[in-house]
């Protein structure tokens, strides 16, 4: 009996590259927006429903974890705003050379990551104003 070898899965064939991590990530952070989206729910109808399910939900949203995880879904929404203009930029034959490919997916991750912090840090002044009652 003749035993021929098998292919091997593709993962093996391959080395890992920059377009593999982008691309999860882009599926990664639909995910966690789907996901954070029940969240901004919870606190929609804690505002709809009165006074003390609105203060429950407060007391939620300020917890440490809860900050970290809004910071992801902010994070994951600005990743994934610009991962789909790059796609957008693909869909109409743009981009795809190996050099401008490689600049755009880390100009996704970096904008992505300087625009969460400047909208984070706007955020922790408008409330930080609003707390004290003055004007930052």
């Amino acid at each position: 009996m003749i035993q021929h070898e098998r292919p091997l899965s593709p993962f093996m064939h391959y080395r890992w590259q920059y377009s593999n991590t982008l691309s999860i990530l882009h599926r990664v952070t639909g995910i966690f927006m789907s996901v954070g989206l029940l969240l901004l729910v919870y606190w929609l109808i804690a505002a709809a429903t009165g006074a003390e399910a609105y203060d429950a939900a407060l007391k939620l949203l300020n917890l440490s974890v809860t900050k970290f995880a809004l910071f992801l879904w902010l994070l994951s929404f600005y990743y994934h705003f610009f991962n789909g203009i790059r796609h957008l930029c693909w869909d109409m034959g743009w981009g795809f050379e190996r050099a401008v490919a490689k600049k755009t997916g880390w100009l996704v991750f970096i904008s992505a990551i300087v625009l969460t912090a400047l909208t984070w840090m706007c955020l922790s002044l408008h409330i930080y104003a609003s707390v004290t009652g003055g004007l930052v």
